[in-house]
């Protein structure tokens, strides 16, 4: 994989109820990704970035939801987002990522 193409996979955490209770549970983190990346791609990002082993990788496009502004519908665009299972005794600590 590209070396460039490695920081513009992941696009950051995603921060949610949800997410947290992975985190606790699981060992599982959320990423928001490119829309345009695929499962070894975030794998590879993940294990080269946070230095860690990564056990399973799911990937889902979320739809972007349909607003009603003072001009009409408009539409807010699709995201994709990771969750990313991390093998026994890796974890990930934001506060502490360069």
């Amino acid at each position: 994989m590209n070396p460039e193409r490695i920081y513009t996979v992941l696009l950051g955490p995603h921060i949610s109820e949800k997410a947290a209770i992975g985190a606790e549970d699981a060992n599982q983190f959320v990423f928001k990704v490119a829309i345009d990346a695929n499962k070894l791609e975030v794998k590879k990002a993940v294990e080269k970035l946070f230095k860690v082993k990564v056990e399973k990788v799911q990937v889902i496009k979320v739809k972007g939801k349909t607003k009603r502004n003072r001009y009409g519908l408009a539409k807010r665009p699709d995201w994709k987002k990771a969750y990313v299972r991390l093998e026994q005794g890796h974890e990930i600590d934001f506060a502490e990522v360069e």
